[in-house]
Order: structure tokens, then C-alpha cells, then sequence
């Protein structure tokens, strides 16, 4: 649990140096647990809304069936579409890495990226309870997650050019 809670802070501080070389020692597999842990977070807003729905309709549903409900129909779909643009955003960022000529793997640059999406998470997550978001908020934290994660990739070194 110590794992999860140190790339939590970490992802907080991005991109400083320290954080970003921390959470790239970090494994892929407590990447991806933690992202779950985050987006099970972010839903919780979206589960209230339900609850609230259903006990305010005429049918009632038994929480338990709302639960899974709610699990098939919205949070596994959320972990589909979240992990698709995590990617695709990595993927991106690897022809920015490829640009700037500089020493970086998909892999870590999609552990960054899937990092850097921790604050974003956590102002939707609050917000959301209080007022419902539009698409601005999506593309602000689009802009947000490329500006964190070009200055990830500036702070690792160039590759050395080799001459024969």
C-alpha cells in the first residue's frame, strides 16, 4: 500500500526531477492498480448520481444489482476509454520523444502519462460532486496532461549520436 500511496505524492509533484525519476522505478503493474484506484475515485461522483436517481424514481433497483450496474455499464467502460487515450497519448508523446531526440521507451512514457493524469482525475472528482463539468474540462485536461508530459520528456537527457 506504501507503493500506491508514494506514486500517489509523486504524481502530485510532476514533472519535478525527483518525482519523475521515482515513479519511473516504479512497475508497470502497480501503474496500472493505481490508475484503477484512481478512476474507481473519480466515478464515485457519478455513482452518488445514481443512487440518488434511483431513489427518487418510481421503480426502486436493489443496491446491489445497482452496483453492478454501475460496474458493467460505466466504470469498466470508463477503464476501456481512459486506458485507450492514455495510450494514444503516449504514442504521441513518443513522436515528441522522436523529435526532440531524446532517450525514452512507449512504456515509460506511458507510465508518465498515465501518472500525470492524477490531478486532472482528482479536480473532476471534486468538482463533480458540487457541479457538472462540460467538455472544456476535458480538453483542459488534455492540454494540461501534453504540457506535464512534454516537460517530462525535456528533463531526460538526448541520445548520443554515434560516429563511426
Amino acid at each position: 500500500m506504501k507503493d500506491y500511496w508514494d506514486a500517489f505524492l509523486h504524481s502530485l509533484r510532476l514533472p519535478k526531477k525527483q518525482s519523475v525519476f521515482a515513479l519511473n522505478r516504479i512497475g508497470m503493474d502497480i501503474t496500472v492498480i493505481y490508475l484503477f484506484f484512481l478512476l474507481a475515485i473519480a466515478s464515485l461522483p457519478a455513482f452518488y448520481e445514481q443512487i440518488m436517481v434511483n431513489e427518487s424514481s418510481a421503480t426502486h433497483i436493489h443496491p446491489f444489482f445497482l452496483l453492478i450496474y454501475f460496474f458493467i455499464f460505466y466504470y469498466l467502460v470508463l477503464v476501456l476509454i481512459v486506458f485507450s487515450l492514455l495510450s494514444i497519448i503516449a504514442y504521441i508523446g513518443t513522436l515528441i520523444t522522436r523529435g526532440l531526440k531524446r532517450k525514452l521507451r512507449f512504456s515509460i512514457i506511458w507510465k508518465m502519462t498515465a501518472f500525470s493524469i492524477t490531478t486532472p482525475l482528482l479536480l473532476f472528482t471534486v468538482i463533480s460532486f458540487f457541479h457538472p463539468l462540460s467538455s472544456l474540462f476535458l480538453f483542459l485536461a488534455t492540454i494540461y496532461i501534453f504540457f506535464i508530459l512534454i516537460k517530462i520528456i525535456l528533463i531526460y537527457p538526448k541520445r548520443k549520436v554515434r560516429q563511426l
